[in-house]
């Protein structure tokens, strides 16, 4: 029974990492059609319907996460650690699943800004890698069984909310000087969605300091 119940622990954590994997490659896609956008207008507009495809597969993944997560607790009745493994990858997901719908949200966004030049952008590259890095720590120190590597999630935390407030006064003052308040808007709008899936990976870390000390 015990070596039946760890192929399917292994299965969740497989599980888990593909889910994962969707939306850093999602998160990466956002960032080449804000930042790097492909000249095409038909390369760009395929650019959008991956990032979409991909969001479908993170909620048809955490469909799929959910109900298995939900058939190990009613089958196996897992205690103690077996059981906070289980409770924080169902949380997780919920979070992963939200990553793809504000990355989805950013490319919609792109479609408006893709084609100007401002100098925030640049700033936004940042803002984009920082994120990437974040979520992209948060699934492995899930997967890993890391706990320093969730805690390192969290501390990256401030550094991306002191880029979204250094992106947030350029653009203010962008307005100020009379720029296009309509494009720095979504700009702004981009970069918030990008803080927010910030604080979607600190909230896996700390699903993962739950599952591996039972402590938040």
């Amino acid at each position: 029974m015990r070596d039946k119940f760890n192929k399917q622990l292994k299965q969740l954590y497989t599980d888990v990492k593909e889910m994962g994997e969707l939306c850093i490659s999602s998160i990466e896609n956002a960032s080449k059609a804000v930042i790097n956008p492909p000249q095409k207008e038909e390369e760009f507009n395929d650019l959008c319907l991956e990032i979409k495809s991909l969001e479908e597969e993170i909620d048809h993944k955490e469909r799929l996460i959910e109900g298995f997560c939900m058939r190990l607790m009613l089958h196996q009745q897992p205690v103690a650690g077996d059981l906070r493994t289980v409770t924080s990858a169902h949380s997780l997901i919920s979070d992963m699943e939200r990553i793809g719908d504000q990355t989805l949200d950013i490319a919609e966004l792109a479609k408006f800004i893709h084609k100007m030049s401002i100098d925030s952008k640049l700033d936004l590259n940042i803002l984009f890698s920082e994120v990437i890095s974040m979520v992209r720590l948060a699934v492995s120190a899930f997967t890993e069984k890391e706990l320093q590597t969730a805690y390192k999630v969290i501390n990256l935390d401030d550094k991306v909310d002191t880029l979204f407030v250094k992106v947030k006064t350029e653009l203010i003052d962008i307005i100020r000087n009379g720029g296009d308040g309509e494009l720095t808007l979504d700009i702004l709008m981009v970069a918030k969605y990008l803080e927010r899936i910030g604080d979607h990976a600190v909230n896996i870390a700390n699903w993962v300091i739950y599952g591996i000390t039972g402590n938040h």
